[in-house]
């Protein structure tokens, strides 16, 4: 089959699609044809060498959908999706005509979803699921507030949120797109803030009980004073800065709480299990994946890499069947 391949870390600019073998079905193991699968900023720096537990030669991608052509005979044709933070690091990934995953990771697509749209869901909605379901707990009638409403993890987070029943602040340093789910959703946009904790202290009386930062880094401070009394604040990235500095005495006073996510700790199957968790969301019409800003065939792996890494806004595709 084909496939992208890093055989040594650099430029994007430098991938190429190579022949390589057909993955082997098993006792535990299906084999789906990909017929789309997204490109996250992760796999870019997957490629540039960011991700110390990457092994070489390594096939990149996490996420996908597409079909099953080999494993038990009640899944064989089912049109599937998945994610996983093993994939593309410590096991073959996605962006590649095959691909070999546990057959206890398996889940059908939602119907209402393209395959484009399908592969396009995964990190961004287990970003904000883990940080607002499993580590915020998040509840109906609480606020959040999310830092970079307007990208594409900002995006899910105020679907889920709106879905569970809580207010919804946006906050961003440029307008969120005109189709942006932020717009629709937030009660409050606050655009590049001089003072975003002020901001949003203003817009809610008391400043939001979970705070989602998209952004890290740079954000952090700005983000913790936006949280309310017993405030959680959940990060996710480190934008600018990995080492952050913030006053103690305020944190305690203000019973603040701090919960970090790394949805490359999920693999395929426990991944697949937060996939059920947002199936009836999609089924429903209540989630919809961020847009599509380009597809490319395989063989122009290297052009889509670029324009992920050039900021498109919108997702990115690879079509390997083309």
């Amino acid at each position: 089959m084909r496939a992208t391949q890093i055989r040594s870390f650099g430029d994007p600019a430098e991938l190429h699609v190579v022949e390589v073998p057909d993955p082997v079905e098993g006792p535990d193991i299906a084999v789906v044809r990909i017929e789309a699968a997204s490109i996250n900023p992760s796999d870019v720096k997957n490629v540039q060498g960011a991700m110390r537990q990457t092994t070489l030669p390594r096939i990149p991608g996490r996420d996908f959908a597409g079909v099953v052509i080999g494993g038990p005979p009640d899944w064989l044709g089912a049109e599937v999706w998945g994610t996983g933070g093993d994939v593309g690091f410590t096991r073959d990934g996605t962006h590649a005509q095959k691909i070999a995953v546990p057959v206890a990771s398996l889940r059908r697509k939602p119907a209402r979803l393209t395959f484009d749209e399908a592969a396009s869901v995964g990190v961004n909605y287990m970003a904000a699921w883990c940080g607002l379901v499993e580590a915020a707990g998040v509840r109906a009638n609480e606020t959040l507030a999310i830092i970079g409403a307007g990208g594409g993890v900002g995006g899910a987070a105020a679907q889920i949120a709106k879905r569970i029943g809580a207010r919804v602040i946006g906050v961003d340093r440029q307008a969120p797109l005109d189709d942006a789910p932020i717009r629709s959703i937030a009660e409050a946009l606050i655009i590049s803030a001089a003072d975003v904790g002020a901001a949003v202290k203003q817009a809610t009386g008391r400043g939001a009980d979970v705070v989602f930062d998209c952004v890290g880094g740079v954000m952090f401070r700005p983000a913790l004073a936006c949280l309310a009394l017993r405030g959680r604040l959940v990060e996710i990235s480190s934008t600018g800065s990995r080492e952050v500095s913030f006053d103690l005495v305020d944190f305690y006073h203000n019973e603040s709480r701090l919960f970090g996510v790394d949805t490359l700790k999920r693999d395929l199957v426990a991944s697949a299990k937060i996939l059920d968790a947002l199936t009836a969301g999609f089924e429903a019409g209540a989630y919809r994946a961020a847009p599509i800003a380009a597809t490319f065939p395989l063989g122009e792996a290297a052009a889509a890499y670029k324009r992920v890494a050039d900021g498109a806004p919108g997702r990115v595709v690879l079509h390997p069947q083309e």
